[in-house]
């Protein structure tokens, strides 16, 4: 497999998949350009060779052509990170694109509109009505499905080389970070710098484990974490539930609750999924108390109580003390470490104490030559608002990329390099 650091882009313009979908305030200031930045060591290197760049992202979620989710918005940031005058095409299909690409010299760079202005950058139909027959659904799928070929190439034919810097996008088997890569041959498309780290930090997590391991997570539904759940119990030694589910697992086990956040439809699940853990020799661990409040607010009346015993009108927004020592004594004696999910509503400064002494526990764990990877949106808002990002081995940018990794799930835009 090609790698970015052999590969010499001079005369060459590269097509590189970037995951510039940054949050825009209002008047389309962005508001944190983590990924912009997360993306600089693969475009400074391509420039320093003497290649060009054609620069493909998304924003948003658009469902056609739209103001809000035009990549104009982030030209000029994009233009003093690179210390280049960045080139725009208003349409990543257009003639102008097609001019401008063919026109790049070394040291150019070209930011492409929007990809998902189109529907075939996703592959799926838009515009169906809503009582739309299954057999016109059906020929709309395969309608998207065969120009969506037209669209992949013509993607292609831009660029000599192709790069995958969008680990945020992996696990979408989309024009731009899967199926463009079958147009260029094994030398020409490789990972970008910041794709290699993530791959490479996913890989060790899983498969090069240290042990005591100990995955930490959170999340408000169980549901939504049960293939992460299954697959953990046949890695981890410790898997510490946080959050919101807790007290599913908490009411199963014939705990009052309260008002607490539970999906009563899957309270066997979480009977049955204790069971996996103790067959499978896991310590699977849940808090012992619980800081509660009267109402969902920073500023609502609060107690620390035994969490199978919440008062009615009360709700868990937080771990315990008790919790909290018993979390992180099992971190600290750890040499593997995911956390994804904090363990409460850590947004609220009242209730953020029990995801701030995990974090500290983590970074505690990492000076002493733990590896941890932190990952999953919540988790990284976490350790960043509490500055711990510098202390923890890695801090993934990609958030349903991650889970599926974590998931065991093959990522279509991992594996279309790989191929």
């Amino acid at each position: 497999m090609q790698t970015i650091d052999k590969f010499n882009f001079a005369g060459k313009k590269a097509f590189v998949r970037v995951d510039f979908n940054v949050p825009l305030d209002e008047n389309f200031n962005i508001t944190d350009d983590t990924r912009m930045r997360a993306a600089l060591p693969t475009l400074k290197k391509i420039l320093a060779d003497g290649g060009s760049i054609i620069i493909g992202s998304h924003l948003g979620r658009p469902k056609g052509v739209t103001d809000k989710f035009s990549l104009k918005h982030i030209l000029k940031h994009l233009s003093e990170l690179l210390n280049v005058e960045v080139l725009f095409a208003n349409d990543c299909m257009g003639e102008e694109a097609v001019t401008k690409t063919a026109a790049l010299k070394p040291g150019e760079v070209l930011l492409l509109e929007n990809l998902r202005f189109y529907a075939e950058e996703e592959g799926k139909p838009r515009g169906l009505a809503e009582d739309a027959t299954d057999e016109e659904k059906a020929a709309a799928k395969k309608a998207v499905k065969e120009s969506q070929k037209e669209f992949t190439k013509k993607l292609a034919s831009y660029a000599d080389c192709y790069v995958n810097d969008a680990f945020g996008t992996a696990h979408r088997a989309h024009a731009s970070t899967a199926l463009i890569a079958k147009y260029f041959s094994t030398e020409n498309k490789m990972f970008g710098f910041l794709m290699e780290k993530e791959v490479k930090a996913v890989d060790k997590v899983l498969n090069d484990i240290k042990r005591p391991f100990t995955a930490i997570m959170g999340g408000s539904k169980v549901s939504s974490k049960i293939e992460i759940i299954e697959n953990l119990l046949n890695k981890v030694d410790n898997l510490v539930i946080a959050g919101g589910m807790t007290y599913t697992f908490t009411k199963a086990l014939g705990g009052k609750i309260g008002n607490s956040l539970c999906e009563d439809d899957k309270l066997d699940l979480a009977l049955e999924l204790l069971k996996k853990a103790k067959e499978k020799g896991v310590n699977l661990v849940l808090s012992v108390d619980a800081k509660i409040a009267d109402a969902f607010s920073n500023e609502a009346n609060s107690q620390f109580c035994e969490a199978e015993e919440i008062p009615d009108g009360w709700l868990a927004l937080d771990i315990g003390p008790k919790t909290e020592d018993i979390f992180a004594n099992i971190i600290k004696e750890s040499k593997t470490i995911l956390w994804n999910g904090p363990t409460g509503v850590f947004e609220f400064d009242n209730f953020s104490h029990g995801s701030f002494a995990v974090g500290e526990a983590i970074v505690e764990a990492t000076k002493n030559g733990a590896f941890s990877l932190v990952g999953g949106g919540d988790s990284v808002a976490c350790v960043n608002k509490f500055g711990f990002a510098d202390g923890v081995s890695y801090v993934s940018t990609g958030g349903g990329a991650l889970l599926e990794a974590i998931e065991g799930k093959v990522l279509p835009g991992i594996a279309a390099i790989q191929e």
